[in-house]
Order: structure tokens, then sequence, then C-alpha cells
């Protein structure tokens, strides 16, 4: 996300579909006194067990931390309003540094003692926890011309190597100012620039239960921009956000992010990341009824520099792949994405298209392997261009970015060297309009790498149907466009830029319907672990994790094509 023109922007488009590591991480805490391993102070926030802290609010640790400290917080709903209570300048509101909890110092570990009842909150102090009723909500301190700026929960803002874990966030609102963000790493929004290194989220949770006007609602849930890693995201869950349950955006081929255990349901977007690529893993996730389950995407303007690349950094191999795309789908369920009735964000008639899997538009090397895609209505995954007239972001061509310009849909970006394969589909393209099926490509442009398609079970059919025989390896360069025109109308149709066929239909909204959150998520088995002794966590009571600073990178990890995948462990968490 750059700014709020830009997101808008994005849902004009016909891509409408706008849009490593394998690690699971468990963070370190810390205290006064330190055992093998570990360093660093505890702060406690709240009460645990019957024992008080010294902190009344999260935000009041986090400005007594100093590099190498942990936060523990007890169980409770909490109100924090730093955002309230230092209101943002015009240009902290730009970049994103603005945060019911904001934290800008790097090396910390915040960490609540429980999942689900560790709770920040953005509704008034008072009301009931995550109230859905609209005297209830905070928009955010007012502008100078009255209207609220909206609220981000909490905001990790260009401080390196911050690990959040095993809490709840809810209702944190757009408001005029473009933000409504559960929990957020910003590198300095809009600025094309890396503002941040490492980033480390585990058992989390967002939602919101409150939706108005579009420019009220929540908008991300999980998010992520300008920032480099080593990250790890793992057993995180997202609902009711107007845009992405989960979004990782600007990182310049250096995101260095794996995906683990995430699960994204009833938002418009499972997960968006626009501008984004080199190694980042999305592995053994969920993603259901939402509009469109998962979308990737390049944009002239939005969250810059494009292109959207997921070519391995510095020419090199993926040991996934074994090729040089690093950025890997693999091992998810994605399922049931048929939902329009989710959250409404501007331009919304342009978003993904309902009842698609998983949309790639105008992104680039990119491999969509081992996956399961059933019970799509629409189709189970779209490659298709993203056509661009915004204005380029600053220093940015069209040409030089990769896209070509072309009279009344300014610089398309066409998809390019992408891999699908060894996915399995099944009961896509039930809608039973014309070229609904399994999977599909529309490529605007000749003399571009071609994307490649092999080994997937496909009974419901592709568009163009012998993609498989025609473009069996990624790279060679496409001599002709590929615009199969049936394929095209119905894009067209059921993102609402063009109009439908005679026959066909696609669902509309007809209520927006905000879900509670599934009971009982998972919350970390011991968070404890790695936390040197305090009151709340004598010693010996977890085992010591590396301290802040010294981070093991996570390194890839292969895993075999056609294995079952981890998935199929945690399919209890539907609700």
């Amino acid at each position: 996300m750059a700014t709020t023109t830009a997101r808008a922007s994005r849902r004009r488009r016909l891509a409408g579909a706008a849009v490593a590591i394998c690690a699971v991480v468990l963070a370190a805490c810390g205290s006064s006194s330190s055992s093998p391993g570990t360093s660093g102070r505890v702060l406690l926030v709240g009460s645990y067990h019957g024992k008080q802290g010294q902190y009344h609010t999260i935000q009041a640790a986090v400005d007594a931390a100093k590099p190498g400290d942990w936060i523990l917080v007890g169980p409770g709903d909490y109100h924090e309003s730093d955002d309230l209570q230092h209101p943002p300048t015009a240009g902290q509101l730009k970049l994103g540094e603005v945060g019911g909890v904001l934290i800008t110092t790097p090396d910390l570990h915040l960490r609540g003692m429980n999942r689900n009842t560790v709770v920040v909150d953005g509704t008034k102090p008072g009301s009931p926890e995550c109230s859905a009723n609209p005297a209830d909500q905070r928009q955010g301190a007012p502008a100078a011309d009255g209207k609220p700026m909206g609220r981000n929960g909490i905001v990790v803002f260009r401080a390196n190597d911050v690990w959040i874990e095993n809490l709840t966030v809810c209702n944190f609102l757009a408001g005029q100012g473009g933000q409504g963000n559960g929990i957020w790493w910003d590198g300095g929004q809009g600025t094309a620039k890396i503002g941040l290194h490492g980033y480390w989220g585990s058992y989390l949770t967002a939602t919101s239960t409150y939706y108005g006007p579009v420019a009220e609602d929540a908008t991300y849930g999980i998010f992520a921009n300008d920032a480099a890693g080593p990250a790890t995201w793992d057993q995180i869950y997202a609902s009711n956000f107007n845009d992405s349950g989960m979004y990782v955006g600007a990182c310049q081929q250096v995101c260095g992010i794996t995906i683990n255990h995430a699960w994204m349901e009833y938002n418009a977007l499972g997960y968006s990341g626009t501008n984004s690529g080199g190694a980042l893993v999305v592995e053994n996730s969920q993603f259901d009824h939402n509009e469109d389950g998962f979308d990737t995407n390049t944009q002239i303007l939005g969250d810059p520099p494009p292109p959207q690349n997921g070519a391995c950094p510095d020419n090199g191999i993926s040991p996934i792949t074994h090729t040089h795309s690093c950025w890997v789908f693999m091992h998810n369920d994605v399922h049931d994405n048929n939902n329009p009735n989710v959250p409404e964000a501007p331009g919304y008639a342009a978003a993904g298209p309902v009842g698609t899997g998983m949309t790639v538009s105008g992104g680039r090397n990119d491999t969509v392997m081992d996956n399961t895609f059933s019970n799509n209505g629409a189709w189970g995954v779209l490659f298709v261009p993203f056509p661009d007239s915004d204005h380029p972001y600053p220093g940015v061509t069209c040409s030089g970015s990769g896209g070509t310009e072309m009279q009344g849909l300014g610089c398309v970006y066409d998809t390019e060297g992408d891999a699908l394969l060894h996915n399995t589909f099944s009961h896509n393209g039930y809608f039973g309009n014309p070229t609904n099926g399994d999977y599909g490509q529309i490529v605007l442009t000749a003399g571009k790498p071609q994307n490649c398609f092999a080994g997937n079970v496909a009974p419901d059919g592709a568009t163009p149907a012998n993609l498989e025989q025609t473009q069996p390896t990624c790279g060679a360069i496409a001599k002709t466009a590929n615009v199969p025109p049936t394929l095209l109308s119905q894009v067209l149709c059921d993102t609402g830029f063009g109009a439908c066929p005679a026959g066909v239909s696609y669902p509309k909204k007809t209520v927006v319907t905000m879900h509670p959150l599934p009971k009982n998520l998972p919350t970390m088995p011991n968070p404890c672990k790695g936390v040197p002794a305090n009151a709340w966590c004598p010693a010996g009571s977890g085992s010591a994790l590396p301290a802040p600073g010294h981070h093991r990178t996570p390194t890839l990890t292969a895993a075999a094509s056609g294995t079952a995948p981890v998935f199929r462990q945690w399919s209890g968490w539907r609700a």
C-alpha cells in the first residue's frame, strides 16, 4: 500500500485481481535477569496468574524498552491510543508512522501470553471487546479539515528485528488518511526504499467486527512494506478486511519471507502483494471464502518500485524450484473463494474476480506448485495483465519496468515466466459461464518470456485448452499475444469492467456479512519459551532462543513434489 489514491487506483484496473525460506519461528522474550543464550530485560504489561506487571499499557512498556528487551502482555482488552495522544503530522501519516502501539526501537520482542485473550482493541475504552457498535469505534485524530485520519493497530516503524507474537488485534479503521492496518511492519510506505530489515510474527490474529462507510473500514490485517528479510509469519489468521487479510509489498526482490500456516478468509483478497518478489514463500496455508483468494501484481505507482518479480536475487537458483524463481506458492489449500459479500473497498466493483482462487496479475517469475484449488466457482487460477494508467512513480518508466504502453490502457504489465506446476484442481468453474474452469491465461503483448504449465490435474479445463502442450517450458520468448476473446470478456464481466454477455452471471454483493473469529485459534504452546527468568516465567520455564540481533537466517528448504500438504493437519480450524 502506498497512498489512498494508489490503493484505489489498483482496484480500478482490469487485472482487478490486484492480487524463503522454511522456518517455524518461536521468538524469545527477555528479563532483568538473564539465562543462557538470552539477554535484555522483561517488561510486564497487565497481570498474569495473579501477578501484576509494571505497566498498564503496551505503549508504556514500548516507550520504556531498550534494544534487546522483551515485553510480555497478560490477558486483557487493551485500548491502546498512542496515535490519539500524539496525533501524527501529515508527513508521519503519509509514511504510516501512526499506531495505537508505535514501535520505533529495534530488537524488541512483543509477546502476548495467550493469542486469544490478549487483545489490542481499536474501539473506545469501556466498550465490549472488539465491539461492532458504530458508537464504539474510534476513527483517529482529526486532520486540519476535521476529518478523522484513521488508525493502525501495532506499527513497527523503521525498526529492525522486531518480533510480534501471540495476540489479537481488532477494529483499527482507515479513516480519511488511508490507514486501517492491524499489525504493520513499515519501512516507510511509498518511499521506494528499504527502511526495515528483519521481522517476525507468529500466532497472530487480525480482524474487524465493524462495517460502515468505505473510508471507515479496516483495510489490511497483517502487513509489511518497504521491508526486507529475513522474515517469517507463522500461524497467522485474518478476516473481514476490505483489501486483504495479509500483504507483502515494495520489497525490491529482497522480501526474504516465509509465510507458513496462514489462514485467510472473508476478505476481499486473502493475500495481496504489489511489487514484491525475490525469495517469498507461501506454504501450508489456507485461503477460503474470500472474494478472490490470493493476488499478486505489478503496479507503476503504488508500493514502488515495479515490477513484481519472483526471480532469485543475484541470478541465484532456488533449492525449492531448482530454477531462477524464488517466489513460491506451494502446498496450500485454496477453496470456496466465491464470496461477494465481503467489506467494500474503494473501487470495489473492480476487485478481484469473484469466484477465483488465485490471480497473478502482471507478475513475473512466480512459481505455483503442488497446491489444491477446489470449489472456486469462476476459475482456480488466472494469469492476467495489469493495465495501469496511473502516473509513474518518480524515476519509473513503463518500458524501464517491463511494461508496454497501449492506447486506452496505459502501461500494460503482462505475466512473464510464471510456472503452474503439479497442482490438483477439483470442482472449479461451477458457475458454468464460458471459460470458467481450472485455470486460464491472457497475454496482451508478444515478445515476452512465456509462462509454463505442466503436470496439473485439471478436470474442469483450461483456457486456452492446450496450454500444457504449447507452453510446457518457461522463458521461451512468445512470438504472439494470447488473448482468448471469450476469457477476456468473462474476466471483464466478473470484475465489472465490461458488460456481461447474455446469459452470463457472477455473484453480486447483496449484504456485507462480518464473520466472528473461529473459536480457539492455536495459541503459543509455551509463551515462556526463550524467556529469561522473571515474575511470570520462572527460571527454567522455557528454552532459550538466539539473542536479539543474532537471529539465524532461515534457509530455503525443498519439499518433495506431491507430498501431502501439512495443512491437512490443521483443517479443523475451519469454522
